[in-house]
């Protein structure tokens, strides 16, 4: 199970870093959210994917059993959906911005609303 879910975590992330490489906003936006959820997929196989064995510490035992699932990357899943849903949101925002200031979702359209003769600002104070 856990080798599906090795290949799963591969797989999201080639579609991640093929998605972030393209020129249009919004496909690299789908390629953050994207690579998310392929770390979120990646924590969540690292603490053990077990059900017969629940993390809990029964009486009269000072640690979990030897079988049992680690509930500290259950933990820092829950904190990072939240991390990766706020990131993604400003980019989000931040991509309308810009296509609305500039007209199109292109990288290289983007690139050339830029001034080309500008003077360099002071570099030494």
């Amino acid at each position: 199970m856990e080798a599906l879910f090795c290949g799963l975590v591969g797989l999201f992330f080639s579609v991640a870093i093929y998605l972030m490489l393209s020129r249009h906003s919004v496909r690299m936006l789908l390629g953050v959210a994207i690579l998310g959820n392929a770390v979120n997929l990646l924590l969540f196989t690292s603490g053990r994917l077990t059900r017969e064995v629940p993390p809990i510490i029964s009486a009269g035992m000072d640690a979990l059993p030897s079988g049992a699932a680690n509930p500290l990357p259950q933990a820092l899943i829950l904190t990072a959906i939240v991390i990766s849903f706020s990131f993604f949101s400003f980019l989000l925002v931040l991509t309308y911005r810009a296509y609305q200031a500039l007209g199109t979702d292109n990288t290289d359209d983007m690139r050339l609303a830029e001034p080309k003769d500008e003077p360099m600002p002071p570099l030494g104070y």
